[in-house]
């Protein structure tokens, strides 16, 4: 894979030029040892070369290969959006993002793995930027190697993706407001290898929330994070009073023909890592969750 860059200042080494284009000091090593190139006006160069006016500097990736233990599952995925570097994903509830030790396949990065094999990629490294719990459907993203994956990361850590959800909530829905913020520390709960708990000694967990409908018994909620603790969504509306529809483990009723989590990735917004187009994408509600709205409707 090759990446090219004008450059327009005076006498700067290539590596600290490429350092300010998001290339790491690993992936320079990388393309010195395995196998990539760097060209300066078509010319290979090394990164101590110093650069004049208006040079143009190319970098080629050598490609990554795949995760020799990692396993292909070859279950179709649903793809809403592809191009060269990334890969944005319909994930269905129940299924996990990553593979752990006693379950090593039938995750979304199994199947994407196979996806890759099957389109006979260069690159088939699973590069995961943004995970969902094994209940939570929707948005799923992947980068399609490790120099986008980089720069995704720097997006994530500087905030800027956005990622937004909708629950379906049950309890004392009179604690919802049309328009509030959770904003409760949340630190993990001793009694679970799994759980977290609203906690004074824990990490600062911020959710903005907005109400959309609702009736007696359960409500929609649009939910943006600012904040991203483990089950942050899950444990903050538990904590006042309202647990997501589904949710056992945070004292949400199993009711409305819900047998999960009722909580769905529905937008994800992030600039493209290489042409820095806004990028914006969203789904509707799953079928579980979607009749569980129409009922509300009716009534």
């Amino acid at each position: 894979m090759e990446f090219t860059y004008q450059y327009t200042g005076q006498g700067q080494q290539v590596k600290y030029f490429l350092k300010e284009q998001g290339v790491s000091k690993g992936l320079l090593a990388k393309i010195k040892f395995q196998g990539g190139k760097i060209f300066v006006n078509d010319h290979e160069q090394n990164v101590l070369f110093s650069l004049a006016q208006n040079d143009r500097v190319t970098i080629v990736i050598p490609p990554e290969g795949e995760h020799e233990t990692m396993l292909a599952d070859p279950t179709p995925i649903e793809i809403v959006y592809e191009d060269a570097h990334l890969l944005i994903v319909n994930k269905p509830a129940g299924i996990s993002s990553i593979p752990a030790q006693y379950h090593p396949t039938g995750t979304m990065a199994n199947r994407v793995k196979a996806y890759y094999q099957a389109q006979h990629y260069e690159d088939q490294v699973i590069h995961v930027v943004t995970r969902l719990d094994r209940d939570t459907s929707g948005l799923m993203l992947f980068a399609k190697h490790g120099f986008a994956h980089a720069k995704l990361d720097s997006q994530l850590r500087k905030k800027q993706v956005v990622k937004k959800y909708q629950a379906l909530v049950a309890g004392d829905l009179s604690a919802l407001s049309a328009h509030s913020e959770i904003d409760l520390p949340i630190a993990r709960d001793l009694t679970s290898l799994l759980k977290r708990k609203v906690s004074e000694e824990g990490k600062e967990a911020r959710t903005e929330y907005w109400l959309k409908q609702r009736n007696s018994d359960c409500a929609l909620v649009d939910i943006q994070l600012h904040t991203g603790r483990t089950h942050q969504i899950r444990v903050h509306f538990s904590a006042i009073g309202c647990p997501l529809l589904g949710d056992e483990m945070y004292g949400g009723p199993m009711a409305f023909g819900i047998r999960r989590q009722a909580l769905h990735c529905c937008q994800l917004q992030f600039q493209h890592p290489f042409t820095n187009e806004p990028l914006a994408f969203e789904l509707p509600l799953p079928a579980d969750m979607a009749a569980v709205c129409s009922a509300i409707d009716k009534q």
